[in-house]
């Protein structure tokens, strides 16, 4: 499919088959279109939880109000936002000066800029983490369609007790789930605004 027939195709499935397996090399690669999205000061500040365990996701089943697709999807996949994304900054920069793509005067300028905007304002890394985990998580879906799945965003569920039942560490904030798998059921359509409703020329 061409990017706007995939973007036209994608739709939230909530029914999955269950019986699905997403061969681990396919999972892989979705993973990998995923982890191409934008990010700010190229810092990727998205990690992906991946569920396929049946009984982890029969734990989860509760966290998500009972959404049944945790369970039946094929994965269910935690996005999380890396809430000190700064301490990438310096591993990722100097890849880039060891591979050419820029020189040191260049990365320290980069690096300083990173490390005074997540010191200087407590709100800016959670406002970081949710911003930048959200241009993977939507890159996800669309590579998860062009590879033949289905998937459906969900941000119903109790934050805390995903944390500690996932163990997950301090430096992560779940930021959405997203059930991966094959459809049992097709999305049901939905109404959507036209392009008069919401797009504002220049200024309101």
């Amino acid at each position: 499919m061409t990017a706007e027939q995939v973007i036209e195709a994608r739709h939230s499935v909530r029914k999955y088959d269950s019986s699905v397996v997403i061969p681990q090399e396919e999972l892989d690669d979705i993973l990998r279109l995923a982890a191409k999205a934008p990010s700010s000061w190229n810092l990727q500040h998205w990690r992906f939880l991946v569920v396929t365990d049946q009984a982890v996701k029969e734990k989860l089943l509760p966290i998500a109000n009972g959404q049944q697709q945790v369970v039946d999807a094929s994965a269910t996949i935690i996005i999380l936002g890396d809430l000190e994304a700064d301490k990438s900054a310096r591993p990722i920069y100097e890849a880039a000066v060891t591979n050419g793509y820029m020189d040191e005067r260049v990365r320290d300028i980069m690096i300083g800029q990173i490390e005074g905007a997540y010191k200087t304002n407590p709100q800016f890394a959670r406002d970081e983490a949710i911003r930048n985990s959200s241009y993977a998580a939507m890159q996800l879906m669309l590579a998860a369609k062009a590879k033949g799945y289905d998937t459906c965003p969900m941000g119903g569920y109790n934050r805390d007790a995903l944390i500690e039942a996932l163990n997950i560490p301090p430096r992560y904030l779940p930021t959405l789930m997203i059930s991966l798998g094959k459809a049992r059921v097709e999305a049901y359509p939905s109404a959507r605004f036209g392009l008069d409703e919401l797009v504002i020329q220049n200024q309101f």
